[in-house]
C-alpha cells in the first residue's frame, strides 16, 4: 500500500505543520502503509496559465514538477494534503496545484481512493481550512478520511501536545485501514455522486474544445456497461 503525503508549507518538513505531519506519517507507516512525503517547498511549481492543452492532450506543458506530482497522486492508493493555514485558507503552493489539478477533477480521476488533511495555524480557526481541504479531496472523486488541525504554541509546539499527536498517528492509521478495507463513508456518497455528475455534465458540453477528457468519461461509461 503506498501513500503520498504532500506538504505546502515553504517551511517543507521543518516548520509547525511538518511537525504535526510527522505523526500522521508515523501512524500510517506503523499500520503497514509505505510514505513518500512530496515538499512543494523542494518543487518548481507554476501557477495554471488557462491554457487549455491539458484538456486537449492530458498533459500539461509547463515545465517543471507538476505532472511528476499528478502521477504519483494517480498511482497511489491514498494521499495526505498537509498546509499551514494563511489568511483564512491553504499556503499559495498547495493552491497552485490545486488549480493545476482540474483535469483530475473534470474526471474525477481519484475515484476509489482516500485522502486525509493536515493543517496548523499561528492562533486558530482552523476549521474553515480544513473543511476545504476535504472538499478538495471530494472534489477529485476521492473519500475524505479524517482531518486533524491545531494552532501553535510556539515553533513545532502545540496546545495540548501529547492528545494531538496521539490523534494525529490515529488519523494516519485510519487512513491505513479505509484504505484496506476500502471503507465506504455515506455522508460522503451524495455529494460524489452530485459532484461527479456535475463534471461529467461538463465535459459533455465542452467535448469539442475538451477532447481528452471527453474521451476519458466515454471509457469510463464503456467500463461500466461490460
Amino acid at each position: 500500500m503506498k501513500i503520498i503525503a504532500i506538504i505546502a508549507s515553504p517551511h517543507g518538513m521543518k516548520g509547525n505543520t511538518g511537525r504535526l505531519l510527522d505523526e500522521v506519517v508515523a501512524g500510517a507507516r506503523t499500520a503497514g502503509a509505505t510514505l513518500e512525503i512530496v515538499s512543494l517547498a523542494g518543487t518548481t511549481m507554476q501557477p495554471c496559465i488557462a491554457c487549455n492543452a491539458c484538456h486537449v492532450t492530458g498533459i500539461c506543458p509547463l515545465p517543471d514538477n507538476f505532472e511528476a506530482i499528478k502521477s504519483q497522486l494517480l498511482g497511489a492508493d491514498g494521499f495526505i494534503l498537509a498546509s499551514p493555514n494563511y489568511i483564512f485558507s491553504v499556503s499559495a503552493q498547495l493552491k497552485i496545484l490545486f488549480d493545476r489539478l482540474n483535469g483530475l477533477i473534470h474526471c474525477q480521476s481519484l475515484a476509489g481512493k482516500y485522502g486525509a488533511v493536515v493543517e496548523t495555524s499561528g492562533s486558530g480557526e482552523d476549521e474553515e481550512v480544513l473543511i476545504y481541504m476535504q472538499r478538495f479531496i471530494n472534489s477529485l472523486g476521492a473519500q475524505a478520511v479524517g482531518k486533524i488541525g491545531s494552532g501553535m504554541a510556539g515553533i513545532r509546539t502545540f496546545p495540548e501536545e501529547e492528545a494531538l499527536f496521539t490523534r494525529a498517528r490515529s488519523l494516519g492509521a485510519e487512513l491505513v485501514s479505509a484504505i484496506r478495507t476500502k471503507r465506504h463513508y455515506p455522508e460522503q456518497a451524495t455529494t460524489l455522486a452530485t459532484f461527479g455528475a456535475r463534471m461529467e455534465g461538463l465535459v459533455t458540453m465542452m467535448q469539442a474544445s475538451w477532447p481528452f477528457e471527453r474521451d476519458l468519461w466515454e471509457r469510463k461509461k464503456l467500463a461500466e456497461e461490460e
